[in-house]
């Protein structure tokens, strides 16, 4: 993205930046800072990069309005993690209404005082029972569940291993619990037995705990659970799974990145995951032993603190829940929908290779990634841009987000107009070809 104000610092990587990397060291007062940041803002918003409103219900089709605030068109919807679909899914919606009906808009409270209801207790027993667990607890965001498990957990002498590319929220949760932590390389099993192999040499008999990511979100990889839970058997260390994008997705009934691998109850310490995503609402929860989530909830202060899920966005969660289980179609759809739409990208010489319903296209480095996403705006697709910090600068990307209630004919529509995008801006592999070949 074109933009005055300063450049990121190159350190920077994944989800562990902030506003300190778009800022002039000097810009001290808030008003110069406001400035520096000022031109990139104006620029996100006039490209329709960021905050583009939506005036109608979530869908294979969205009601957009335009970024100069002018008419309302409809676009083909890559760019939402309603992977199923399940946001605006008659029965779930149904659920959600009823729950208001029943007990109002919500009971003004935490869940350990008088934020607790009989359907926040079914929800719970629901996910236990999804993830292969004995309980579970209901955060009020995924942001606060995955602080709410770092800092409520661990303690001085606890050591936290974790992947590089982990959630911001995991970052988050490590500074604020000031938490003994070391990163390792993304994915890379060597790399995790070193650090492990260190760590319980100098820490013999230290609590470690390892997270990794289900599915990450920038390139929708998988991580290698089985090989990752026996490192964490031979050192003796517990293995958390934030599967935020990975539930819903994956396994047979879409029980999530474990189910996927075949692992069985009981195989993972901890589970975190969130309702943003497949359940295309707002929450998050961890699951595990008895224990451990009696413990959280009173050691972790994003749930102790914050108030209670409103009763309909619980019951349209458990409702969701309960659709997954009752159409292990839908799942299958997502897959096959992913499958026809990566194998006409590859087609037409996209090197794209997903393993779940995150499809990202690289788009050049000299190329303003707002812009590209402004072309398809315009030609009717909704998708998202991924820009450096959040990947680096010769990653920088489309981030399609497949979902499976669309159709073969908006895949197609969505298709040609990728392709003709890509050939405006000459990315598409067809010139990219023609241009090498003239180069050598």
């Amino acid at each position: 993205m074109t933009s005055t104000a300063a450049a990121p610092h190159e350190t920077a990587h994944g989800e562990n930046f902030s506003l300190e990397h778009y800022l002039d060291p000097a810009a001290h007062t808030f008003e110069q800072r406001f400035e520096e940041f000022r031109p990139y803002v104006a620029n996100a918003r006039g490209t329709g990069f960021v905050l583009r409103e939506i005036t109608g219900p979530a869908g294979p089709v969205v009601q957009v309005r335009d970024p100069d605030g002018g008419a309302v068109r409809d676009l083909i919807m890559l760019g939402s993690n309603n992977y199923l679909g399940l946001g605006n899914e008659p029965e779930i919606v149904e659920a959600a209404v009823r729950a208001v009906r029943e007990f109002g808009v919500g009971h003004g409270g935490p869940p350990l005082l008088n934020g607790t209801t009989s359907v926040h207790r079914r929800l719970e027993e629901r996910l236990a029972e999804t993830k292969g667990c004995e309980s579970a607890l209901v955060f009020s965001s995924g942001y606060a569940a995955n602080v709410g498990w770092v800092t409520g957990l661990l303690r001085k002498g606890d050591i936290l291993l974790y992947d590089e590319q982990s959630h911001a929220s995991l970052y988050d949760g490590i500074q604020l619990g000031r938490v003994r932590s070391m990163a390792f390389e993304h994915n890379d099993l060597r790399h995790l037995r070193h650090r492990l192999m260190q760590i319980r040499w100098r820490n013999p008999g230290a609590n470690i705990v390892v997270a990794v990511e289900g599915v990450y979100s920038m390139d929708g990889d998988i991580a290698p659970l089985p090989e990752i839970r026996a490192l964490c058997d031979s050192f003796g260390a517990w293995l958390a799974i934030d599967d935020a994008h990975g539930t819903g997705v994956l396994g047979t009934n879409g029980h999530g990145t474990a189910e996927h691998f075949g692992m069985g109850a009981g195989s993972v310490e901890l589970y975190m995951g969130t309702f943003s995503k497949v359940f295309a609402t707002t929450g998050g929860f961890v699951a595990g032993s008895k224990d451990l989530v009696d413990t959280l909830r009173f050691f972790a202060r994003s749930y102790m603190f914050s108030a209670s899920l409103a009763p309909a966005v619980v019951a349209s969660v458990l409702a969701a829940i309960d659709f997954i289980d009752a159409h292990p179609e839908r799942v299958r759809q997502l897959h096959d929908n992913v499958d026809y739409f990566v194998r006409e990208l590859r087609r037409m010489g996209f090197a794209v290779d997903p393993q779940t319903a995150i499809i990202p296209i690289l788009v050049p480095q000299h190329l303003a990634v707002a812009e590209v996403v402004a072309a398809l705006h315009a030609e009717g697709v909704f998708v998202n841009g991924v820009e450096f910090p959040a990947v680096p600068r010769e990653q920088q990307r489309l981030r399609v987000s497949m979902m499976a209630t669309l159709s073969r004919d908006q895949l197609d529509f969505a298709l040609e107009k990728i392709s003709a995008v890509a050939r405006r801006f000459a990315f598409h592999p067809e010139q990219i070809g023609t241009i090498e070949e003239g180069i050598r």
